[in-house]
């Protein structure tokens, strides 16, 4: 069966790719901001992965299709990529609180010859150092894909992957935005 990844993150691909499993990435072209979408992170992350998933499972015979999607939930809300610079910088300058920035990552499998749908929700955590302006604004200078990261940042380069203080959960989730153990475990059931 072939196993597909609905994606064209370079971190999801990167990471999928340290398993060894063979598959290939599509992207789906999903709109995510529609009306009457759920409003909590787990249920929302659930939506748009099954969204994701199934947009890209139509053109995939015989294929085990895998959606993701992934917010941040901080202060009781739900964030996701940062729509300008104003809305990256308050964000980032709201993390340096020191509260904990909850990861979300739906996942949904559909294995196209059965139709079987299955989800998963894994939840990770963050939490910043004390951060200045300056070194927000330097990040923000040095690194134009800010606003393609749900957590407003990149985890990995750049300054910022030195604002992080304390991790819990999956390191795969907050890194690279794919919880890997919990991706190759589904597969391991779907088959």
């Amino acid at each position: 069966m072939k196993i597909v990844l609905a994606t064209t993150s370079q971190y999801r691909i990167e990471a999928m790719r340290l398993t060894g499993i063979h598959f290939k990435s599509k992207a789906s072209d999903v709109e995510e901001y529609s009306n009457g979408r759920p409003k909590g992170p787990a249920d929302l992350v659930k939506y748009l992965s099954r969204l994701k998933a199934e947009a890209v499972a139509k053109d995939c015979l015989d294929s085990l299709v895998i959606g993701m999607d992934t917010v941040v939930h901080f202060e009781g809300k739900v964030l996701e990529k940062p729509q300008s610079y104003k809305e990256a910088f308050e964000r980032l300058k709201k993390y340096s609180s020191g509260g904990m920035q909850e990861l979300f990552t739906g996942i949904t499998m559909i294995n196209t010859k059965t139709g079987k749908i299955s989800q998963r929700v894994v939840v990770s955590g963050v939490r910043f150092r004390e951060i200045s302006e300056k070194e927000i604004r330097q990040y923000l200078k040095e690194d134009p894909k800010y606003n393609t990261y749900a957590f407003g940042y990149d985890a990995l380069g750049h300054i910022s992957s030195t604002f992080i203080n304390y991790l819990e959960g999956d390191p795969n989730n907050i890194l690279k935005g794919i919880p890997i153990a919990t991706v190759i475990e589904m597969i391991r059931q779907a088959k």
